[in-house]
């Protein structure tokens, strides 16, 4: 891989383009959540895509940030800039996961990552146990395997994150996000959702807005000549049963605006969930 130096890049004062990311809010009662494949593998612009994400977590201060196709020089980057968040990593070489915690009010009691043993795209699933004041939620992130033709692969690792969504304790909120690269019928084809857990995207009524998170319509930083609409991002919850109910209020996408190199963010859409925690 290309050896790539965001590091040294200083922040501006203000403004999208570059910012350093300190943070303020509480939790009150609510939890916003980014999942974002950030398309590192794409180094073009990278510095200032860079920046532009950062901007975008200073504009919506999420608690709980999921990366996907991080790289290790995007990984330094935002060590030092997003000072004020938690970040653990899936892996530490080539292209993996990360997931990020606000440092002020959500406490990392452990993480690992589950090996996909037929993955031929060095795909795993990171899991992080936290704690947000006195509810304990099970953060998931992954990266599905790419590109129709490994549907198989993609469904069987589908079914190990379910599993391991079932088997968190029964007091235990689950929350998934990351890039799945799902088409519908392969979802379907495993029987739809496990019981007690759902798709927030469906839960909130399937919001046409937010539908496609993978847009070349739109989205042009891939310059391809055909028109791919689909739904890979996507955010699972299982509900606790006994306890604090987490509940879904909305969804949006985000990095939906040009950054001043005249390309997006990432070729992905970011989604921002909005929950409410109800003791």
């Amino acid at each position: 891989m290309e050896c790539i130096d965001l590091t040294n890049d200083e922040p501006a004062s203000s403004g999208r383009g570059g910012t350093s990311v300190q943070g303020g809010k509480e939790s009150n009662g609510q939890l916003c959540i980014v999942t974002w494949n950030i398309d590192g593998l794409d180094t073009d612009n990278l510095r200032e895509r860079a920046r532009g994400l950062c901007s975008y977590l200073v504009l919506y201060d999420p608690d709980v940030v999921f990366l996907q196709e991080v790289i290790p020089p995007y990984l330094e980057y935002l060590k030092k800039r997003a000072v004020s968040y938690t970040i653990i990593e899936g892996n530490e070489d080539c292209y993996f996961t990360a997931i990020m915690l606000k440092k002020s009010h959500v406490k990392l009691l452990k993480s690992e990552t589950i090996n996909y043993p037929t993955t031929d795209m060095m795909r795993n699933l990171l899991i992080a146990q936290v704690k947000i004041h006195e509810l304990e939620l099970c953060l998931m992130t992954s990266h599905l395997e790419s590109c129709k033709e490994h549907s198989q692969e993609r469904m069987n690792q589908l079914r190990k994150v379910w599993e391991k969504m079932r088997e968190a304790p029964a007091n235990v909120t689950v929350i998934f996000g990351g890039d799945t690269n799902l088409r519908d019928h392969e979802v379907a084809k495993l029987g739809g959702l496990p019981s007690g857990v759902c798709d927030i995207w469906e839960f909130l009524g399937r919001p046409e807005h937010c539908k496609y998170t993978w847009d070349t319509k739109t989205n042009t930083n891939r310059k391809v000549c055909y028109v791919s609409r689909l739904r890979f991002d996507r955010v699972l919850l299982r509900a606790a049963k006994e306890g604090a109910r987490v509940v879904p209020e909305h969804m949006d996408l985000i990095g939906l605006e040009k950054l001043d190199c005249g390309r997006f963010t990432s070729d992905h859409w970011g989604i921002l969930c909005g929950f409410t925690i109800q003791t």
